[in-house]
Order: C-alpha cells, then sequence, then structure tokens
C-alpha cells in the first residue's frame, strides 16, 4: 500500500517563499511520476507541477512557472521524496497542496494518479 505525507504548509507574506515536501512509502514508488496539485474554496483542483521518476522531466503550470521548482530524492530511495519550492507568493496561491503518485510518466491530470496524500495548507497573506 503507497502512503503519502505532505508537511512545509502553513501562513506566508505575499511575497514570501516556501517549501512543501512530500514522503511516498511503498511499493515500487521510486520509479513513479509524483505532482502537486492544489484546491482552493469554491474552485476545483488544479495542477501545480510533476516530476518523473528520476527527476529528468518536470512540468509547472503556467500559474506557478518561473517561480517554483520541483525536485525529488534520488531514484531507489524509499521513501521517495519530493519537493516544491515556491516563491514570491501570491494571494491566489492559498490552497491545500496535495502530493500526488502514479505509475509511470507523471500526468498533469488529477484523475491519471492513483495515490493521493492528505494534503498540507498554504495560506499567503497581504
Amino acid at each position: 500500500q503507497v502512503q503519502l505525507m505532505e508537511s512545509g504548509g502553513g501562513w506566508v507574506q505575499a511575497g514570501g517563499s516556501l517549501r512543501l515536501s512530500c514522503a511516498a512509502s511503498g511499493p515500487t514508488v521510486t520509479s513513479h511520476g509524483m505532482a502537486w496539485f492544489r484546491q482552493s474554496p469554491g474552485k476545483e483542483r488544479e495542477f501545480v507541477a510533476a516530476i518523473n521518476w528520476n527527476g529528468g522531466r518536470t512540468y509547472f503550470s503556467d500559474a506557478v512557472k518561473g517561480r517554483s521548482t520541483i525536485s525529488r530524492t534520488d531514484p531507489g530511495n524509499n521513501p521517495a521524496k519530493v519537493y516544491l519550492q515556491m516563491n514570491s507568493l501570491k494571494l491566489e496561491d492559498t490552497a491545500i497542496y496535495y502530493c500526488a503518485i502514479r505509475r509511470g510518466e507523471p500526468s498533469q491530470v488529477g484523475r491519471d494518479y492513483h495515490y493521493w496524500g492528505q494534503g498540507t495548507q498554504v495560506t499567503v497573506s497581504s
């Protein structure tokens, strides 16, 4: 059974930075694509960033591109860990951030993911 645990959320002023972490444990997670999604009140869940199994390919939504990075621990590490560094945070970045994992290449579509974490709240204040 694959389990994911996010951490690193909290309160931050606009313009600040946060680093979110996700630890994925379970069979064969080291070869899986991992991603971050977020959901704000009253809005649908949206893709934020994703990374393939060895960190060689990364993907970002237009909303965070240029001010965020995604990275992960070396292949073979179990639990596998993925990090989302977000800079120049904006009020609209306020959301619950979810880590997700799937077999094979990462996807920007939430329903393609097999396992999800519980989420971590990020609140950006002015």
